[in-house]
């Protein structure tokens, strides 16, 4: 019982998401996390659309894993209140279809909303490039991120490919969307790689501000993404 006990905490104790680019895989649920954040937002949500609940006529939030519903519920949700401005992560432990997260990514730049980590806020894995997308990015002290590698359905991990691989290359291109310079895309999807995925790295706030330079990205303009093309082969 106390062995069984042991394996069930470690497992929740480190992120589960694979950052998979071929097969879809399962995230970690954090269900028994407590985050008075995410009671907070349940309690003051005014509508539900799979993992995002909208808080007011301006800002909706995060407190869940994604999946290949994500990029549908996430315009359901616009299309119901389109005044949204801000995405709040308040609980992401990340998705469970990499395809539909780079979409869905895509999807939060189109619409012009920016990012906000609040205190406690715990954004891991595949959420991370989901608070890339945001127009501006905010991060409170007390946030926390997490990344890894991604490993693929035969166990393969982004470090057994050659650098110039085309299976890194949807990333970096997204990354690049996301507002950064090559070399910059380059070096921080190093980093995230650079942990494997059963030993996540652990950022704090000030941690991941220094990846973005000022910790808030400049404005971009809106960009349409109609029929978006599968990203990944």
């Amino acid at each position: 019982m106390l062995l069984a006990l042991a394996s069930l905490l470690a497992a929740l104790a480190v992120p589960a998401h694979a950052r998979e680019p071929v097969a879809t895989v399962a995230a970690e649920t954090g269900s028994t996390r407590f985050v008075p954040a995410r009671v907070a937002a349940e309690r003051q949500a005014i509508a539900h659309y799979g993992p995002f609940r909208v808080l007011d006529a301006g800002r909706a939030a995060l407190v869940g894993v994604t999946d290949s519903m994500a990029p549908a519920q996430f315009a359901a949700m616009l299309r119901d209140h389109p005044a949204l401005a801000m995405l709040e992560l308040i609980e992401c432990p990340g998705t469970e279809d990499d395809r539909a997260n780079l979409e869905l990514g895509r999807l939060i730049r189109a619409a012009g909303l920016a990012t906000h980590v609040p205190r406690g806020g715990s954004v891991r894995s595949g959420a991370v490039e989901l608070f890339l997308a945001g127009t501006e990015r905010h991060i409170d002290e007390g946030a926390e991120f997490a990344v890894h590698s991604w490993i693929d359905e035969d166990g393969r991990e982004a470090e057994d490919f050659a650098p110039d691989a085309a299976i890194h290359q949807p990333y970096l291109a997204y990354y690049r969307e996301m507002g950064m310079e090559d070399a910059e895309a380059r070096a921080f999807y190093a980093m995230t790689n650079a942990a494997p995925f059963a030993a996540a790295r652990w950022l704090d706030a000030s941690a991941m501000r220094r990846w973005l330079g000022t910790g808030v990205s400049r404005p971009q303009p809106r960009i349409a993404y109609l029929d978006l093309p599968p990203m990944l082969p």
